[in-house]
């Protein structure tokens, strides 16, 4: 489980690095412009972008999937759909320790992850 929480903590901390001096340089406006652009022009960056897409969607599915499609985990299931790796690898920080590295717990949740 340290091992896992360490590459989460690797994601969280690279990514955001990388982030914050692209935000400084360019703003957050041209972020869905340029994401969506691309997948719209058929390129290589744009089938990343798709395949991307499809991350997060599942990464979004999963966490309100896992909160039992209540009202909170709707709102945050919509929030990954934007928050990519810093949010989703602090939600499985959070999960990680909430329940004492309990695989199953964390993915599936206490109802269905219970022994």
């Amino acid at each position: 489980m340290n091992l896992f929480r360490l590459l989460l903590g690797t994601l969280l901390v690279g990514v955001c690095l990388y982030t914050l001096p692209v935000v400084m340089a360019f703003g957050l406006a041209p972020l869905f412009p340029t994401f969506f652009g691309d997948i719209g022009q058929m390129t290589w960056p744009g089938q990343f972008n798709l395949d991307f897409l499809g991350f997060l969607i599942l990464s979004g599915f999963w966490m309100a999937w896992r909160n039992n499609f209540s009202p909170f985990g709707l709102v945050l299931g919509a929030f990954g759909l934007v928050g990519g790796i810093p949010l989703l690898t602090t939600y499985l920080l959070y999960l990680s320790f909430a329940t004492g590295g309990d695989v199953k717990r964390m993915l599936l949740g206490d109802v269905r992850g219970a022994s």
